[in-house]
């Protein structure tokens, strides 16, 4: 190994399946990450990125992939040929990793603390006692607000946000030489992903941390990476400095990536369209129970009295940070939580429909969640999730089924008839949110809520989704409610703006209008974190 490289990948090949069915990812692949600096990986969903990056860890199931080639060496030994017991040893000590998808890297049966309190056992032989200060320490440097109260919670019980500021505390707590970053922002709002993405610079000074950096937002490479590497279809197609690689990109494809920009001024609103959706004086309180008997002894309010009206073939932006109630909000106008106040749907006051009054509604107002992973069923094949929602809803017949849902994952990018047999276990990140796009898309609704749409997608395809859904709109008068906290993607879709803020709306209104002239400190931190001015 060259003196002062961490880790070098060397010819590394990746494939999945054997013998004839074998599938090759990964083509013969070679970087290096030297100590102490920070490396991005970089490229289209699908790739490679993540699956380069895990084999680093040999995480992925043995079962099902093989490395027919090369080797990849940690501190001069080869990983792929550790045994077990070495890899135990390395795992979450020498390395940590932070997963994009933190619903699937927690446990659903344990609390937060139980999780982090158990590395620590593992690595440094903490007791439980001992463990807790350091778990409540690195909670809060990772911005969980309330952290001792949050130790006794489930996964679950955390917005998204939350779930991977946990995860992040989890990959840190060891203090590893080296950190897998694998879009470990995506689920954070602007203001915790500059917190975070400083404690990861911190931590890295202190600690003399080599990064591992995998996302798909280049304004984050360009601010972090040291050096950065090309993934397209399994290679690397360029590596070089991160200046060298802004200022003059040698590939095609590395220009595209560059170029490819979501932002641009809000469409103009139409306020003299008709209205889809009026929400006046909407609440959602979760009661808290406390002593033996488990008696109510006050509430959270999740959502506060909030009030907006959505016309039809519009956008509204639902922005804020991480538990400030935006998914909340969404869930309820779609009756997937229980609320008070008034729901008005196309005219139809929908808040005390019974559930078989509501039902016929349904295929009108349809939702795409944070985490796609979390929405599909494992059990499922593409082609099942995809048409599920006609099978419910009694459209068509089979055949005519299958050809909607091919259609609608052409829509979005997803095209190919061989995806239709294939589970999403065998996606990316990028291409399982797409999925779930298609899957919402199939039913024509009126109303789409989108949680994060965006979130887990590259430039390249944010770009294509945005466009496709301004397309989608435009064609179909489709009317969207947007949850982001990528308020450039925010600034591009959407008309109106509702800024909330522990449960509250503090400020709404025509979306180009806030975004010049933000009246709120809370709106003028955000847009100042978001856009660097």
């Amino acid at each position: 190994m060259n003196q002062g490289h961490l880790v070098e990948y060397r010819g590394f090949r990746a494939a999945f399946g054997s013998g004839e069915s074998a599938r090759e990812v990964i083509h013969g692949i070679d970087f290096h990450i030297d100590e102490h600096e920070t490396f991005a990986l970089v490229g289209e969903s699908g790739s490679g990125k993540t699956v380069s990056a895990q084999a680093l860890m040999r995480l992925l199931s043995e079962e099902w992939i093989r490395y027919p080639g090369g080797e990849i060496l940690f501190q001069g030994r080869n990983v792929l040929a550790m045994n077990s017991g070495e890899l135990e040893a390395m795992r979450g000590k020498e390395m940590g990793m932070i997963f994009q998808e933190p619903m699937t890297s927690l446990n659903p049966l344990h609390r937060i603390e139980k999780q982090l309190a158990e590395s620590l056992f593992l690595h440094q032989g903490l007791s439980a006692a001992a463990a807790r200060p350091v778990v409540l320490d690195w909670l809060s440097r990772v911005g969980l607000r309330d952290a001792e109260r949050r130790l006794g919670a489930y996964p679950h019980e955390l917005s998204g946000g939350e779930r991977q500021r946990v995860m992040i505390a989890l990959a840190l707590i060891n203090k590893p030489k080296l950190l897998i970053a694998d879009e470990p922002t995506t689920a954070l709002d602007v203001t915790i992903q500059a917190q975070i993405l400083a404690l990861i610079r911190e931590l890295q000074r202190e600690l003399g941390m080599a990064v591992l950096f995998i996302t798909h937002d280049l304004g984050i490479v360009r601010s972090m990476a040291d050096r950065v590497a090309v993934m397209r279809d399994g290679n690397i197609i360029e590596t070089g400095t991160t200046g060298e690689i802004f200022r003059s990109p040698r590939e095609s494809y590395t220009k595209l990536l560059i170029s490819s920009d979501t932002g641009g001024e809000s469409p103009v609103p139409d306020d003299s369209a008709p209205v889809l959706a009026e929400v006046r004086d909407m609440k959602v309180y979760y009661p808290v129970k406390k002593g033996f008997l488990r008696r109510v002894t006050g509430y959270i309010k999740a959502v506060d009295g909030v009030d907006f009206t959505l016309r039809k073939g519009q956008t509204l932006g639902l922005v804020g940070e991480s538990g400030s109630g935006k998914t909340t909000l969404g869930k309820a106008i779609l009756r997937l939580e229980k609320s008070s106040g008034t729901i008005i749907l196309d005219g139809r006051e929908i808040q005390n429909l019974s559930e078989k009054e509501l039902r016929p509604l349904r295929h009108k107002m349809q939702i795409i969640f944070q985490d796609p992973y979390g929405s599909l069923s494992p059990r499922m094949t593409v082609e099942d999730i995809v048409g599920e929602g006609l099978l419910i809803h009694g459209i068509g017949t089979k055949e005519e089924r299958k050809e909607k849902v091919i259609s609608a994952l052409g829509e979005v990018g997803m095209g190919d008839e061989d995806f239709l047999a294939r589970y999403p276990n065998e996606f990316s990140g990028g291409q399982r949110q797409r999925i779930a796009l298609a899957r919402s898309l199939v039913l024509e609704p009126e109303l789409l809520v989108l949680d994060e749409p965006t979130s887990s997608l590259d430039r390249t395809i944010q770009f294509q989704v945005v466009s496709l859904l301004k397309e989608l709109q435009e064609r179909r008068g489709l009317s969207y409610i947007f949850i982001s906290h990528d308020l450039r993607v925010v600034r591009s879709l959407c008309h109106y703006i509702l800024i909330m803020k522990d449960g509250k709306a503090v400020e709404a209104g025509p979306a180009e209008e806030i975004m010049r002239n933000p009246k709120e400190p809370y709106t003028q931190e955000l847009l100042r974190t978001a856009f660097g001015e």
